[in-house]
């Protein structure tokens, strides 16, 4: 998902946004001729995440730019580990230094809450997923980053797997067909490869579904009874995802029910920025 033309894509865009008609206090301050080296240093211990990101806002503004990315997508880092080290021209660190950040920053922080789930969870074999609240234009940076701390990804878009929710349902049978029936009519008109997920708020609505041969059934906001009762009336014929009402408290309660898959949406809706700095330090002549 996060290709070079993506990412070059988002950062121009980025950097035309942050700088339109250029950065006006560096260009009056700092000669033209001046080179500088700034390290992007940890200020709290986190999960990397974002260094190609990183390294195209500092090469787009300037192409004499050297950015030596230190740690890997995935690395774990404590305070003051050196993440990265970019040298080249003093104005073009400080114009592109914003963007940089914001990207590592952002991305670092999903990832190390990513990271926190997924260890919460270990050794029972159950998947943590995202979601698609997404900040807008940066959903493949911010599924960039869970996978960097460790989760998985749901489907990228409308367009790649079908996942009907009860507004879904709703329309499905409107005709007066059961659920049984709207779903295998429904899959009638898809090709033999796309995957089928349904979610179920009810555990009366699970034998409806499984009827249908559907690929993953959504258990949402059930209760953790609920959950481990569903588990066992699926008894393995579908994936069993878990969601709604996970926290970093709840989530290893809910992979213990034998649930597959428990999916997240604060992974990228409610992830904090990482404190990460950059220390510009200017070349002498």
């Amino acid at each position: 998902m996060l290709s070079p033309a993506v990412i070059e894509t988002t950062v121009r865009a980025a950097l035309l946004e942050d700088a339109p008609w250029g950065d006006i206090t560096s260009e009056a301050l700092i000669p033209a001729s001046a080179t500088a080296t700034a390290e992007l240093v940890a200020r709290e211990e986190g999960v990397f995440s974002g260094g190609a990101v990183f390294a195209a806002a500092f090469a787009l503004t300037d192409d004499r730019m050297d950015v030596d990315v230190r740690v890997e997508d995935g690395g774990r880092f404590t305070v003051g580990d050196v993440l990265a080290v970019v040298t080249g021209p003093a104005r073009a660190i400080l114009t592109a230094e914003r963007i940089g950040l914001n990207f590592a920053q952002r991305m670092s922080g999903i990832a190390t809450m990513a990271a926190r789930y997924v260890d919460a969870i270990a050794g029972t074999g159950v998947r943590i997923a995202d979601t698609r609240k997404t900040t807008p234009g940066l959903r493949a940076f911010e599924r960039h980053a869970v996978r960097s701390g460790g989760g998985a990804n749901h489907r990228y878009s409308l367009s790649d797997a079908v996942m009907a929710k009860d507004n879904h349902l709703a329309v499905l049978t409107r005709s007066g067909m059961s659920v049984t029936e709207a779903l295998r009519d429904a899959k009638t008109r898809l090709s033999h490869t796309a995957h089928i997920e349904v979610e179920v708020d009810r555990l009366d609505q699970i034998e409806a579904v499984l009827a249908a041969g559907i690929g993953t059934i959504m258990l949402d906001n059930f209760s953790i009874d609920d959950l481990r009762t569903g588990v066992a009336q699926v008894d393995g014929r579908a994936t069993v995802e878990a969601s709604g009402g996970v926290s970093l408290e709840t989530v290893r309660a809910i992979a213990e029910t034998g649930v597959d898959v428990i999916s997240v949406g604060a992974l990228t809706h409610s992830a904090r920025a990482l404190d990460l700095g950059l220390d510009v330090r200017i070349d002498e002549a």
